[in-house]
């Protein structure tokens, strides 16, 4: 199992961004969170296989119709076993 830490910049907070990243990874079958970052960025931490993070990745590259991303920071990690039972967001 492999975790996928990611830190999405541009304008991705006011646009829908963590309603469908979660319908997104959910529907991936991945577990883990989004969050709005003070910095007006937007933190996903997801666990899963490694094709449906690489999935994820490439939708946080796009995200929705009103986002515009304009960088995502990635950090891969390998992981024993799923520390989330969901995808959350969290507030």
């Amino acid at each position: 199992m492999k975790q996928l830490h990611l830190t999405i910049h541009g304008k991705v907070q006011g646009v829908f961004f963590r309603e469908t990243a979660k319908e997104k990874a959910e529907e991936l079958g991945l577990v883990g969170y989004v969050k709005n970052m003070p910095d007006r960025s937007v933190e996903v931490v997801a666990q899963g296989n490694e094709d449906a993070l690489k999935k994820m990745l490439e939708w946080c590259r796009i995200g929705t119709q009103w986002a515009k991303v304009e960088q995502v920071d990635e950090v891969w990690m390998d992981v024993g076993s799923a520390e989330f039972g969901e995808f959350k967001i969290v507030w």
